[in-house]
């Protein structure tokens, strides 16, 4: 027994380069109960974050009573991180649980039957379709739901109303992963595996703090760097997070100068001649443009501009250039800041740059920040066209109406999908007067939330929320439709490296709650959507009939599921797509063989210029020639939306902790997981505390041009200049310092800006000052055990016996997984 909140990553298991890394498995069950006490075992796969670990959920007397990690899973090989252990199935259980269906009667939500309610929301929809159209309604919705259920999604908007305005929470995550793949190789999905830690020579982390994001993927690394061989290690990062603390290399760029670091990075490499010449003339266009553009981006240059050392910037670059092997990780960093796009294609440049690609320990991860963002990406409840498909493409929507049974013109794709920000933008100007919310909780998660409180809260607009708890949102709505979470329904989700897995349905969901299938299927129903000839759009039964109607949509894709089925993923581990006729076992790594979907009829974008955002258009594409190769996109930086001023002196951050998930609607009420972070707070360096007369603890007020928060101060690691917050808690945090309360939720800062091409908000970029209000009374309730340590002496973060969980290094062979290069 351990106790891993105090002891996040758990025990080492040392392994060796090329070795595989060794089974160790977690478990954590209900107090008192013993494996033996155990009725049944139930498949599934972790949802609290975006690595996906291979689970099983203990099952006693009809209730989830624990957790496991799956031995034989490709992903974690048995482990499991915080999150994983207590908050999948204790969130879950929770008393205060949505059980029924909720309508807005004078002003207060009541419950209801599901009848009433539904007919509430196809009435309003209905209405709205026959006087205004379709472009009344919008959806959005999470990271966090089956491929079956956005699958559904994507074809009630897209086929059944005709709406564009479809995006989700995976907006504010991971659009920039997608961008970035899609601009230099032609389409989204990870070049990548995790297996390429265990054969790097070196890892390089942009913007990621893989430590508290992604625990099982650091204890990978970690396990890495205790064998020999262990890998050289390069972070970007402005806090001094437990990946920087184990670097070789750490650049503590100043928020929103990612693309002049990159910049500078790739002109070391030309400069010394540390490229692939041939791979560069055989595989790849825009190299001439590239050059020119980084030019000018000296070492020097990069350290004035980014606050770095210089010869930090060689040695980066140098570590790189002579490491045969690369890894590189990248996310929200880079992704929710200035030029992220740019930037995140300049990670991709790199490996072009240098041949490091598609081969083991030499790959790229674009990480997603959800469990499922991958699938709502592929499936189009994002906006996009299911399959990796190119709205400009005229024969890509036609095969989407042939297989939907629809006139090409019911399908929207006269302009690019609307995403989340515009979404919002059209329901305060009251275009929108549909929003359908499901799985997330835009009144924290968002920008500038007040803003968007203001705007759910809008009278004329019809809000429906589809949640497991009565979120902040979900407060606001005017009909609550109570749902079926994690092991309560059946269904598949993909990971970051592609890796499909099957989670079963482990017990009966509470009271009244419905699986999202089953809700958006009923809605289909009662809205009467139907095929062209006569038949209902989604004639689907249960989630595996949406599975095989997902396989035809994906068959000569490169998503291809073809070769899958539940059959396949019942039992084992999980297998990464493409999986079909040519690769029946799934395929490890793309982009070994040098070629890339990027051809006129395969691209799933003809691309966008990385500056203004504005698309390049089939002709210019065309004679741009790409043909199967890769774009190497280059782009001049530029400053930051906003920068620190007189009266905003201070750049402001916002970011996650190990302990918590999104805006806590699991995590929040898992007892280890609050005790360790309970409440909201900042965290100042040593420097700009103590030249405003701040100490640990100290009630403090953040203020920006949009607003502003009231919470304790932690004074850490965090770069001079700089202030960190964590975005997981809600508006209000009760007792702090009299009736009502103060405001904490970050996002109260934060602006409505976003990257040109992803349309991704910048929430590392802001302009803030800071004021002590009053002298504290206790430490931060910041954690000690992450980059959150406090630089004074303050009680350590444990978890006590409710924190202890077992390991066990159990005789079990490792999951094989294929070494050789992939297609």
């Amino acid at each position: 027994m351990i106790d891993r909140i105090e002891h996040i990553w758990g025990t080492r298991t040392p392994f060796a380069q090329g070795e595989r890394w060794p089974v160790r498995v977690d478990l954590k069950l209900a107090d008192g109960l013993t494996e033996d006490d155990v009725d049944r075992w139930v498949q599934s796969a972790c949802v609290l974050c975006s690595n996906g670990c291979g689970t099983d959920i203990a099952v006693k007397d009809g209730r989830m009573v624990g957790v496991r990690g799956r031995p034989m899973d490709i992903v974690n090989h048995g482990r499991l991180g915080p999150k994983g252990l207590f908050g999948s199935w204790q969130g879950m259980t929770s008393p205060d649980r949505l059980t029924r269906p909720l309508i807005r009667v004078d002003g207060e939500l009541v419950e209801t039957d599901w009848d009433t309610a539904m007919t509430r929301i196809v009435e309003r929809s209905q209405n709205l379709l026959h006087e205004k159209g379709p472009l009344t309604h919008g959806f959005y919705s999470s990271g966090q739901l089956f491929l079956e259920e956005y699958y559904a999604l994507g074809i009630i908007g897209k086929a059944g109303l005709g709406t564009p305005h479809m995006d989700g929470n995976t907006r504010l995550c991971t659009a920039t992963a997608a961008a970035s793949m899609k601009e230099s190789f032609g389409s989204d999905g990870q070049p990548g595996s995790y297996a390429d830690i265990d054969e790097c020579d070196a890892i390089f982390l942009f913007g990621h703090n893989m430590a508290e994001t992604q625990t099982v993927l650091w204890t990978r690394v970690l396990d890495r760097l205790a064998g020999p061989n262990p890998p050289r290690v390069v972070c970007v990062d402005p806090r001094l997070t437990e990946v920087a603390r184990r670097a070789d290399v750490h650049l503590p760029v100043r928020p929103g100068t990612n693309l002049a670091l990159m910049n500078g990075l790739i002109r070391e490499l030309l400069t010394n001649g540390w490229i692939d010449e041939d791979y560069i003339t055989a595989h790849t266009v825009g190299f001439d443009e590239l050059k020119t553009t980084v030019e000018p981006w000296t070492p020097e240059v990069v350290a004035e501009t980014c606050g770095v050392d210089a010869d930090d910037v060689r040695a980066a670059a140098r570590i790189f250039a002579h490491s045969p092997r690369v890894l590189s990780t990248v996310l929200q960093g880079f992704y929710q800041a200035s030029d992220a796009t740019a930037s995140a294609c300049q990670v991709n440049n790199l490996h072009l740059l240098t041949g490091r690609i598609g081969r083991p320990g030499a790959g790229i991860l674009q990480m997603n920040g959800q469990p499922t963002a991958q699938n709502a990406r592929e499936a189009g409840a994002d906006g996009d066209l299911p399959g990796f498909r190119n709205w400009e493409n005229p024969e890509h929507v036609s095969q989407l109406a042939e297989l939907w049974g629809v006139h090409v013109d019911r399908i929207p794709h006269w302009s690019p999908p609307t995403h989340a920000m515009q979404i919002f933008r059209y329901a305060e100007q009251g275009s929108i007067e549909f929003l359908w919310v499901q799985a997330t909780n835009p009144a924290v998660s968002m920008p500038q939330s007040e803003r968007i409180r203001r705007i759910l809260a809008k009278p004329e607009l019809f809000l429906v929320v589809q949640d497991l708890y009565l979120t902040e949102t979900a407060m606001l709505a005017d009909v609550v439709l109570p749902a079926a979470g994690w092991g309560e329904k059946e269904g598949t989700f993909t990971n970051v490296n592609r890796t499909v897995h099957l989670s079963e349905k482990a017990v009966e969901p509470p009271g009244e709650a419905r699986s999202d299938l089953d809700i958006f299927l009923d809605y289909a129903r009662r809205m009467d959507f139907r095929r062209d000839d006569g038949a209902p759009l989604l004639d689907w039964i249960g989630p595996e009939d949406g599975f095989r109607a997902w396989q035809e949509c994906t068959r000569g894709r490169l998503c291809d599921y073809t070769g899958l089925s539940y059959d396949k993923l019942r039992g084992g581990s999980g297998v990464p797509w493409p999986c079909n006729d040519e690769h029946p076992d799934g395929t490890v790594r793309l982009y070994g063989d040098g070629v890339f979907p990027t051809d006129l009829d395969r691209a799933e974008t003809y691309g966008h210029d990385l500056l203004t955002g504005a698309t390049i258009g089939p002709v210019t594409y065309k004679a741009m020639r790409v043909d199967g190769r890769a774009i190497l996109k280059a782009a001049a930086y530029n400053p930051p939306h906003e920068s620190p001023s007189a009266d905003f002196p201070l750049q402001y951050s916002t970011g996650r902790t190990a302990y918590h998930f999104h805006t806590r609607t699991k995590t929040g009420r898992t007892r280890q997981l609050q005790r360790a972070a309970p409440s909201a707070w900042v965290e100042l360096s040593r420097t700009d505390a103590a030249e405003r007369g701040i100490h640990e603890g100290d009630l403090v007020r953040v203020t920006s041009a949009r607003g502003e928060i009231v919470v304790p101060a932690r004074v850490g690691d965090v770069r001079e200049g700089c202030v960190f917050a964590p975005f997981h808690y809600g508006y209000w945090e009760e007792g702090r310092s009299g009736p009502g309360g103060h405001p904490t939720a970050a996002n109260e800062l934060t602006m409505t800006e976003w990257d040109p091409v992803s349309k991704q908000p910048l929430f590392k970029v802001a302009a803030v000052q800071v004021h002590k209000v009053a002298d504290g009374v206790a430490p931060a309730p910041a954690p000690t055990t992450t980059a959150s340590r406090p630089s004074s002496s303050v009680p350590a973060t444990v978890g006590g016996p409710e924190g202890e969980a077992q390991e066990s290094l159990r005789p079990v062979e490792p999951p094989q997984i294929a070494t050789g290069e992939e297609s």
